[in-house]
């Protein structure tokens, strides 16, 4: 089996495959302060609650856009699990061609997602990724990286409204009973998701027009159902997206 893992701004995805079929999977929240004999011991426990071991991984393969837990992670794979991972970066075969500036900048995430909708799903695209940012990445009909757009994510924005004012609440993001809201909490819930929606809708029309009709869009990431079943220009939700990407990558570099 093969263990990939996301470590993202907000949470932590984790998810076992055999062969290309995805197994167990976990999302944890992403905690800075934890050391790696805490997210080894947790890894085990994760394992051990699937009837797995460390026995049973023939190989890690991870993407981190937080320098200081790669380190910890990276300790922690070695440690608890006997295992060097494969970490996505500058030296690492992935099958993309990067067209940014400087090509280093762009999150491993989002060459996982772009991997894994080059073997899977095939391009033109865009890749609206719902996590701590909304990103929108353009995927080539070759499979390159072109670059994309990055919005901030709604579940900060929704933080933002809480922290900034003196009398709105913290709300939980779900879908308000109709689009006027009628109180405080259903107002905002109005606002951050059908405004979200008109976000992507409005993004996704603009990317439309530069990388042709035919491009496919692909969303991901934690809020993924939330917004992208509220609209009909999504042409897949793959909540699992990157990870597929990091197994495709796993495979390349073997």
């Amino acid at each position: 089996m093969i263990l990939t893992i996301d470590i993202g701004n907000t949470n932590i995805t984790l998810g076992m495959y055999t062969g290309l079929e995805l197994g167990p999977r976990w999302r944890l929240a992403t905690d800075h302060q934890r050391m790696p004999d805490e997210y080894g011991v947790q890894i085990l426990g994760l394992l051990s609650h699937t009837n797995n071991s460390p026995e049973d991984i023939q190989g890690i393969c991870m993407a981190s856009v937080v320098p200081p837990l790669t380190s910890k992670f990276e300790e922690a794979c070695q440690r608890y699990l006997g295992q060097e991972p494969l970490v996505v970066d500058a030296g690492v075969k992935t099958g993309v061609r990067i067209h940014y500036e400087p090509p280093r900048s762009v999150g491993a995430d989002r060459i996982a997602d772009a991997a894994a909708v080059q073997h899977f799903y095939g391009g033109p695209a865009c890749v609206v990724d719902f996590g701590t940012a909304t990103t929108f990445n353009a995927i080539s009909k070759d499979g390159d990286y072109l670059g994309g757009a990055i919005a901030p994510g709604i579940g900060i924005a929704s933080e933002a409204l809480f922290e900034r004012t003196a009398k709105l609440p913290r709300i939980d993001l779900k879908r308000p009973p109709s689009v006027i809201g009628r109180n405080t909490p259903h107002a905002m819930q109005s606002g951050m998701l059908f405004g979200y929606v008109g976000l992507v809708e409005g993004m996704v029309a603009r990317f439309r027009e530069e990388l042709g009709p035919e491009m496919k869009v692909i969303a991901t990431g934690g809020f993924a159902k939330t917004v992208a079943g509220e609209t009909d220009f999504v042409d897949t939700i793959d909540t699992w997206l990157t990870l597929n990407g990091l197994r495709v990558i796993w495979d390349l570099n073997q």
